[in-house]
């Protein structure tokens, strides 16, 4: 966690500090400053977190001694942020060697290591006791259900990961010396979901910070209007039919989640600056002529595209939320997660598929030796 929550800062500050950008654009030893800058945001961080964490556990009697002293407490913040940078090393070796993208797939065994007992609470909530009764129509329908639930959202996940807008490029044929060069035909592919899971996950740590907050200072909960707005900021009240007022903070998570797709899509995607070059490049997109009218017909697609994707991410968020909150049914693999899963599986794949090809062309090119 610490090192993702770094790793979103630093990338973010590539665009507002120019040294950083400068460091981006470095190639190599540019991209090892960054990633050295990014441990230790990341040590920091955990030392924080940690830190607060222990504040947490030590009103809530759960420490050695049933209070937090000086001896449990460096021993917890020492413990978490060194494993915080011992996963950190870990997912760099498996970049390293080529296997995809390290952290995510630390994540993706972490999220997987939690499906069995996910399907085992599920199994007990919805169908062991139908059998109990001897409904077993019933345990069959909720099983079906179920499975058809998740399989649908999957496929869901899937499409709104692989999907995309193909912008057509069509680059000017040139005469050089005796040879024609260009001429040839291309397209832009702009992703649907453009921001990843990124918006989700900023909009999840900007409404849990208050919380963390109040739990650092030991007022996670009590009576009146400020404990009402952490309990509307809390997801695990979501939809409670008991108390349904508390799912406001769902429309604030919506609006959250569109806002951070907009403006992280704003940050790493330029129009302007892929115009420019395809100016430069001989190319143009048929129908739009070259420059600042490319760049604002492409804005003007990605605005579209934006929504559409921040529209799928909301929906396959809400729905473990509704069912956590609505029949309590809590599992780790919804929402977030499953995007996690369906990206990092996908990537993981082609990483492998890459190694694979690369593999076979040198069996091939030492194959006469």
């Amino acid at each position: 966690s610490p090192y993702i929550t770094s790793s979103s800062i630093v990338q973010l500050l590539t665009i507002a500090i120019p040294k950083l950008e400068e460091m981006q654009k470095d190639g190599e030893e540019g991209r090892k400053k960054i990633n050295q800058i990014t441990r230790y945001v990341t040590v920091a961080l955990a030392v924080i977190q940690a830190t607060a964490m222990a504040v947490g556990f030590g009103n809530q009697g759960l420490l050695e001694g049933g209070k937090l002293t000086w001896s449990n407490g460096i021993i917890f913040v020492f413990t978490l942020t060194a494993g915080s940078a011992f996963l950190m090393w870990a997912g760099e070796r498996i970049t390293e060697k080529g296997i995809g993208n390290g952290i995510s797939v630390i994540l993706l065994v972490n999220i997987l290591s939690t499906v069995p007992n996910d399907f085992l609470n599920l199994y007990t909530l919805f169908v062991q006791g139908n059998i109990e009764d001897k409904k077993y129509a019933m345990a069959a329908l909720a099983a079906v259900v179920i499975l058809l639930i998740i399989l649908v959202v999957v496929v869901f996940v899937i499409l709104l990961q692989g999907g995309q807008r193909k912008i057509a490029v069509q680059y000017s044929q040139k005469i050089q010396g005796r040879k024609s060069v260009g001429g040839q035909s291309s397209h832009i592919p702009l992703k649907v979901n453009t921001a990843g899971v990124i918006p989700v996950i900023f909009a999840s740590s900007l409404m849990q910070f208050p919380i963390l907050i109040a739990t650092f200072l030991g007022k996670e909960s009590g009576e009146g209007f400020g404990y009402k707005i952490l309990d509307g900021l809390n997801s695990n009240n979501w939809f409670n039919p008991d108390n349904f007022a508390d799912s406001w903070g769902l429309l604030l998570y919506m609006v959250l989640t569109v806002a951070f797709a907009y403006f992280y899509t704003s940050i790493t995607f330029n129009p302007l600056e892929i115009a420019n070059n395809m100016k430069k490049s001989g190319g143009f997109v048929p129908g739009i002529r070259p420059g600042k009218p490319t760049a604002d017909y492409l804005s003007k697609i990605l605005n579209y595209i934006i929504f559409i994707g921040a529209a799928g991410l909301i929906i396959v968020q809400v729905i473990p939320f509704f069912f956590n909150g609505w029949f309590g049914a809590a599992v780790s693999f919804g929402g977030t997660s499953l995007i996690i899963i369906v990206g990092v599986v996908l990537e993981t794949m082609q990483q492998i598929e890459s190694q694979m090809l690369v593999r076979n062309y040198k069996g091939f090119l030492n194959n006469g030796k």
